[in-house]
Formats: C-alpha cells, sequence, structure tokens
C-alpha cells in the first residue's frame, strides 16, 4: 500500500465498516426497546427497591438492550418521576456499567463469518412474517447480523493493511499511557459507545496492531468518555437528570484514576493475569473491558452513598416545584427531561397525573366558589383552567411527537388512549371553568340557594370526588381493583342526577326556588353528571385502546 488511491481505499473500507457497526448496533438496540422495553421498564420500577438489586437490575437491564446510555437515561426518568431515589439510581447505574461490558464479549468470539446467515434470516422475517412481534424480534436479528457484517469488513481492511510499515509505525508510536487514555476519551466521546470504541481495540489488539498494556489505558480512557451522553443530555434538564449523569461521571472518573494507578506501577501484573484467562487478544481485550468493570464496581459499591452525596454538592439544590400562578410549563416531559422512548409513556402519564390533579384541585374551587361566592376562588379558578389548557395543548402536541418515535410495542397500543385522557381531563377542566361563571352570574344578580339545594349538589360532588379518585387511580397505576366502584358510581351520579333535576322542578312548583336559581342548579346537576362521565372515559381509556389494539392485529 503506497499509493495515495490505496490509502483513500484503506479509509473508505474502515469507514464503510464502522459505519456499519454502529448502524448495526442502533438498529438491535432499538428493537430490543421497542420488544421488551415495557417489560424492562416495570422490572425497572418494582426491583430496584436498594442499590443491591439495582446493581443487579442494571447489569441484566443494560446487557439486554446494550445500551448504558439507554439504561441510564430510563433511570433520570424514574429519579425525575420521584419514583427511584439518588441512592436507588446509583445502583442500576454501576450495574449498567458492567452490562455493557457484554457487546465487547460477543464480538470477541468473532462470529462476523455468520453475520450473512443472520442478516438472511432477518431480512426474511422482516419481509414475509406478519406478526409483529415476530417481525421485531427478526429486526433484532438484522441489527446484529449488520453489526458483524461491520467487524468483518473493518477486520478484513486491518488484516490487509497490518504488515504496512506506515500503519505499523502509526500504532508503535503510541506507547504514552496518558495519550492513550486521552484517545480513549477522544475516541468515546465522538462515537457516543463505549461497546463500538472498545469492540475497535479488540480489533486492532487481534491483528497485533496494539501493544496489550496500551488497551488497558485506552479501555480505561473509554470509561470517562462513555459518560458525554448522559453529561449532555443532562445539560438543559432538571437538577436530578445532572445529579444522576454526575454519578456515572464521577464512579468512573474514580475507577479510572484509580486503575490508571494500578496498571502504571504494577508493570505487566495485570496483562499476564488477564492474559493467563485466555491466550487470544481480542478475548484479551474483552476480558480486561469486563474485569475492570467488576472490579472498580466491587471497589466503589460500598462508597456509592458517598458519590451520590459528592454528586449532589456538585448540583445543590432541589429544582422548584410548579406553582399554579408560575408561567406554564410541563414537570415530566419536554425540553427539561432527558428523552428516552422507553420511558416517554411513562412520563406522559406522570404529566397526565399532574394535570388531572389540577383539574380535580379546580373543580373543587369552583363548586366552594358556588356557594361562597370567594372573589379569590373565583379568579383561581379561571387561572387554573388557564394552565389546564396550556396542558392539553403541550401533552399533546408530545403524544403526536413520540407516535412518530421508535416506542416499545405495549406502549404504542396506549397512545391512543392517551389522547382520550388528556381531552377528558381538559373537559372535567372546563365544567369547573362553567360553574365559576355560575357563580358569578350568582354574585352579580344576587341568585339565592335553598339549603336543600346546597345540600345535594354537595352530596353529589362527594361522589363525584370519590369516582375521579378510582378513575386517576386506575388510569396511572394500571390497577382495576376500583374497577367496580368505578362503574357503580357512575350509575348511582346517572340516577342522582335525575333525581335531583325532578326536586328541582317539585321546589319549583311549590315556589321554594327561584327560576334563576333552578337554572343554576340544573345547569350544575348536568355538568357533574358529565363530568363523572368524563372520569369514567379516564378510567378505561388506556384498557380500551389496549383491547382495539389487540382487535386491529387479530384482524
Amino acid at each position: 500500500m503506497n499509493t495515495s488511491l490505496d490509502i483513500a481505499k484503506m479509509a473508505l473500507s474502515m469507514a464503510g465498516g464502522l459505519g456499519l457497526f454502529l448502524y448495526g448496533m442502533r438498529v438491535m438496540s432499538d428493537s430490543i426497546e421497542k420488544v421488551a422495553g415495557a417489560k424492562l421498564r416495570r422490572i425497572l420500577e418494582i426491583f430496584t427497591t436498594n442499590r443491591f438489586s439495582g446493581l443487579i437490575v442494571g447489569i441484566v437491564f443494560t446487557g439486554i438492550i446494550q445500551s448504558s446510555s439507554a439504561c441510564t437515561a430510563m433511570v433520570v426518568s424514574f429519579v425525575n418521576a420521584g419514583l427511584m431515589s439518588l441512592g436507588q439510581a446509583a445502583g442500576v447505574i454501576f450495574g449498567a456499567n458492567i452490562g455493557t461490558t457484554i457487546t465487547s464479549q460477543l464480538v470477541s468470539f468473532n462470529l462476523s463469518e455468520y453475520a450473512p446467515i443472520f442478516l438472511f434470516v432477518g431480512v426474511v422475517g422482516v419481509m414475509f412474517i406478519k406478526k409483529t412481534s415476530v417481525k421485531q424480534f427478526c429486526e433484532i436479528i438484522v441489527g446484529f447480523g449488520i453489526l458483524f457484517l461491520g467487524l468483518k469488513t473493518m477486520s478484513s481492511t486491518m488484516s490487509a493493511v497490518k504488515t504496512d510499515p506506515g500503519v505499523i509505525s502509526l500504532f508503535s508510536s503510541l506507547s504514552s499511557p496518558i495519550l492513550a487514555c486521552l484517545l480513549g476519551v477522544v475516541a468515546t466521546s465522538i462515537i457516543q459507545s463505549s461497546s463500538v470504541t472498545v469492540s475497535i481495540v479488540l480489533l486492532l489488539a487481534n491483528q497485533d496492531l496494539l501493544d496489550l498494556k496500551i488497551c488497558l489505558f485506552i479501555i480505561l480512557g473509554c470509561n470517562i468518555g462513555a459518560c458525554t451522553t448522559a453529561l449532555l443530555a443532562s445539560l438543559s434538564g432538571r437538577k436530578d437528570a445532572k445529579k444522576a449523569a454526575l454519578i456515572h461521571f464521577w464512579f468512573n472518573v474514580i475507577g479510572t484514576v484509580l486503575f490508571y494507578i494500578a496498571f502504571a506501577v504494577s508493570g505487566d501484573f495485570f496483562v499476564n493475569l488477564i492474559k493467563s484467562i485466555s491466550a487470544d487478544d481480542g478475548r484479551f481485550v474483552a476480558n480486561a473491558h469486563t474485569l475492570i468493570k467488576i472490579a472498580q464496581v466491587l471497589i466503589l459499591f460500598p462508597f456509592s452513598g458517598m458519590i451520590v452525596k459528592l454528586s449532589e454538592m456538585c448540583v445543590p439544590g432541589e429544582d422548584k416545584q410548579v406553582g399554579y400562578r408560575e408561567s406554564y410549563q410541563l414537570e415530566f416531559i419536554g425540553n427539561k427531561v432527558v428523552f428516552n422512548p422507553a420511558t416517554a409513556v411513562f412520563e406522559v402519564v406522570k404529566e397526565l397525573d399532574r394535570m388531572a390533579t389540577l383539574a380535580s384541585e379546580n373543580l373543587n374551587r369552583a363548586m366552594n366558589a358556588l356557594i361562597t361566592l370567594d372573589d379569590d376562588d373565583i379568579a383561581e379558578v379561571y387561572e387554573v383552567e388557564k394552565n389546564i389548557n396550556f396542558l392539553n395543548h403541550a401533552i399533546t402536541g408530545y403524544l403526536v411527537k413520540i407516535n412518530q418515535s421508535t416506542l416499545p410495542i405495549e406502549d404504542l397500543k396506549t397512545i391512543g388512549g392517551l389522547f382520550h385522557v388528556c381531552n377528558d381531563i381538559e373537559r372535567i377542566g372546563d365544567h369547573a371553568e362553567n360553574i365559576v361563571d355560575a357563580a358569578k352570574q350568582r354574585k352579580e344578580d344576587g341568585v339565592g340557594f335553598s339549603k336543600d339545594a346546597q345540600k345535594e349538589l354537595g352530596a353529589m360532588m362527594d361522589m363525584v370526588n370519590d369516582l375521579i379518585r378510582y378513575a386517576i387511580e386506575m388510569f396511572v397505576k394500571g390497577d382495576e381493583t376500583h374497577m367496580q366502584d368505578v362503574i357503580d358510581l357512575e350509575d348511582k351520579i346517572d340516577d342522582m342526577e335525575k333525581e335531583m333535576q325532578k326536586a328541582h322542578v317539585d321546589r319549583l312548583t311549590k315556589g321554594e326556588c327561584t327560576p334563576e336559581a333552578g337554572m343554576i342548579f340544573s345547569d350544575i346537576a348536568s355538568g357533574l353528571e358529565r363530568v363523572a362521565d368524563h372520569a369514567t372515559n379516564i378510567a378505561f381509556a388506556v384498557i380500551n385502546a389496549e383491547k382495539e389494539a389487540e382487535q386491529a392485529k387479530a384482524q
């Protein structure tokens, strides 16, 4: 290889192989998230009650989806939603660092020769199998095949040039541990995947182009470079997101410093130790990557509480909670939350839960204003209704956006239901505004309410409150414990509304209330009955959406 043309061909071949490798890993990771993302998310939610269980879940989770960045982003989402403490998150993040080494272990087994078989089987499945779940699994196989095809391309190129004096001179000049470590940091920061960088180092070691001890220092640099994705993603995020990203950062920086010193002062001790496991240079790199991460976790896990505190010191304080009268903003989705497809729907549910709470409180505030005619309550109802309208538009826009992204299959089934929930909550907010309009009319026109009318409305409101509470619980938790309660309450409210309308006519006939008061009473009773209908819709929205999706899939 003496001509510039040969060098250009080699560079293009390496770039093409790297592109295939990166794309294959992306396809494989995204497909795994689509197939199993919702299930893995539930596992993450249930089995991370302490740091040790979080560590195990982090290893398994990242080993399956082949992306520590995706795992970290999901953890940040849970911390952001208040379902996981930073201490619990630390365990998962530590585990993710071990799980991410699975990729280099797979690469070290040299499955490149089977890449065409993986591609053929996967593509046939994607093109000719109609069942969605099987098709998604075949996409995983396609990604796996593309990944190893890229590896084969890069390996063939390296094999062709490994005897070139210029290439040998280039790699042999990399003898400084500091430069090797910096190379790992820079390469991983650019590629945004430590697994890819370590895999390239593995291929170079296989071709005897890199000294094994230098490989160890490059791996250490990859550890720090792997933090770049989470750190960049958290810059515009909430403080909890920054803290979670810093836990990842400090864990890798402290571990890298410790092992850098150990490797620098030990001579060839660690090289010989790892080499004793397998004589193959590629396996050496993969084993070194895994062993360094395991040792790092064993050393630093007892000090995870201190790492959490260090992260909290770097980002002191908490995010200010969103108030009713403050500028309208989203709390769980949007610019201040790290986006991850596997948690996008989960975060929308949290935002809808917040919106439903605002609407429910506003409804009660409006009913109180109807009786007390308090000016502050009336003004507050109008202000909160503006906030609810903002949330309706913002959440609906976000749902449209994520519906166009790569979501887990189970989450895709619920999207239609979430649109309906958002609309029903907004309609409850509108009814609160209608009630406060009636309160203003009462105050301006001096319309009185009988004690019986107030008592009947109060009783109906109590039942509506119970129904809303059960409905939100069913929607947010997916808990069907109160399903029959919702059905029974909705029927009782329907019957009560009819009885109240009849009693209202009797009072009018007897002259016990004025026509103006009667009109307001009738409108409020009808409005509360419609609120009960909207609450019932919320309770069954996701269940119905999933049933419709299953029926559509069966057809």
